[in-house]
């Protein structure tokens, strides 16, 4: 057995996340037998004393039949109201699948937003670490009753990888209605299973393709997730829902992702993956090696120019003189406030305006690099 699929099968506490065409009909209702069948393996690794957290897809699927719905709504206020419908079903559904074994599910709902902010994450972390504590299979999905298109998360992949990162767990499982990552497209002669990929340099060359007409992800979403977990230590299965059972005893199944072994602050996960720039920050090319470079804090000084609508404490991105993004921030000014303060010291700042200027635009320990150069 490959001593890296070991560490799925050893795994103490596991992320397990499903897509809407692994749960639903093609009518957009849910397949009992479906959801059945993958809580009869949730629950059996359960008994061995594993900790789940299962996030699910599946809300506006399962609300589309209901509201008479043929197809997945394409306008975010259509979709919504089918997430308010169809999240009362799901929940409903895996609370009777998992009640056979006598295991209690705990419905939590997260945002994007919900996970730019230090107080909001750290209040999510807790409780599903307590939920874990007490027994209960944490459900996860987006809150997707009140999300924005700005703020969403945009698929259930990339929240898994985000919450696999925050509880601190030991391996995650993507399951998909695809058996694992293929060179190419799998309905195609001649298309290549990857077994395992150990870095960006395993997938050059690798064609990804995009979500069906159920769900919103695809392998691309998967891949990206893939990377997130991976570079915060966590290893990644990709497989089919049909073969959970065989993925989570460690078989060579799917696609495994090596993790890379580091382990960054939970803070900056989010930053990095969780949150979109609500504004933009222009900078000089002193001020990106200050901040690239040598990792300092932004200072008004070396700041040309600002867009967008953005309050204090809101993440914006850091551009280069080329216009690239290389850093993203938690910026302790209002968008409003900023111009004013371009190209001045702190020194100067405190002196005309007061000294609650005399600080910096964003500090170091709020940035995070996206990018090596301007």
């Amino acid at each position: 057995m490959n001593s890296g699929r070991d560490r799925i099968r050893t795994a103490a506490r596991l992320v397990v996340k499903v897509g809407s065409s692994s749960l639903t009909t093609p009518q957009g209702t849910i397949d009992v037998d479906r959801v059945d069948a993958l809580v009869d393996v949730l629950a059996a690794r359960r008994g061995s004393g594993t900790q789940i957290v299962l996030v699910s897809s599946g809300a506006i699927a399962a609300g589309l039949g209901p509201l008479g719905l043929s197809a997945r709504p394409r306008d975010l206020a259509t979709q919504q109201a089918a997430a308010s419908v169809g999240q009362g079903v799901l929940v409903a559904r895996y609370t009777s699948s998992f009640a056979r074994y006598g295991l209690r599910v705990g419905q939590v709902l997260l945002t994007a937003d919900d996970m730019m902010r230090r107080s909001h994450h750290v209040n999510a972390q807790r409780t599903l670490s307590r939920l874990l504590e007490l027994g209960i299979v944490p459900v996860v999905n987006e809150n997707d009753t009140v999300a924005t298109d700005e703020i969403r998360f945009g698929d259930n992949d990339r929240l898994a990888a985000l919450v696999a990162h925050l509880i601190r767990a030991d391996a995650l499982v993507l399951l998909s209605d695809v058996d694992a990552l293929y060179d190419g497209d799998p309905r195609r002669p001649g298309a290549r299973r990857l077994g395992d990929v150990r870095g960006p340099e395993d997938l050059i060359g690798v064609e990804l393709g995009k979500g069906g007409a159920v769900g919103t992800g695809g392998m691309v979403t998967k891949v990206q997730a893939a990377r997130i977990a991976t570079g915060a230590g966590v290893p990644v299965v990709l497989t089919a829902a049909a073969h959970a059972a065989q993925a989570l005893a460690g078989n060579d199944i799917g696609t495994y992702f090596h993790p890379d072994g580091r382990h960054p602050g939970t803070r900056l996960l989010w930053l990095a993956h969780a949150t979109t720039g609500r504004g933009r920050l222009h900078l000089d090319p002193g001020a990106v090696e200050a901040v690239v470079g040598r990792r300092k804090s932004l200072l008004p000084a070396g700041v040309t120019a600002v867009e967008g609508e953005f309050a204090a404490g809101d993440p914006v991105d850091l551009c280069g003189p080329l216009g690239r993004v290389v850093a993203r921030g938690l910026v302790n000014f209002d968008a409003g406030e900023i111009p004013g303060l371009l190209g001045r010291s702190t020194r100067e700042l405190a002196a005309s305006l007061g000294p609650e200027y005399e600080r910096e635009l964003i500090h170091r320990d709020d940035i995070v690099i996206l990018e090596s150069h301007a």
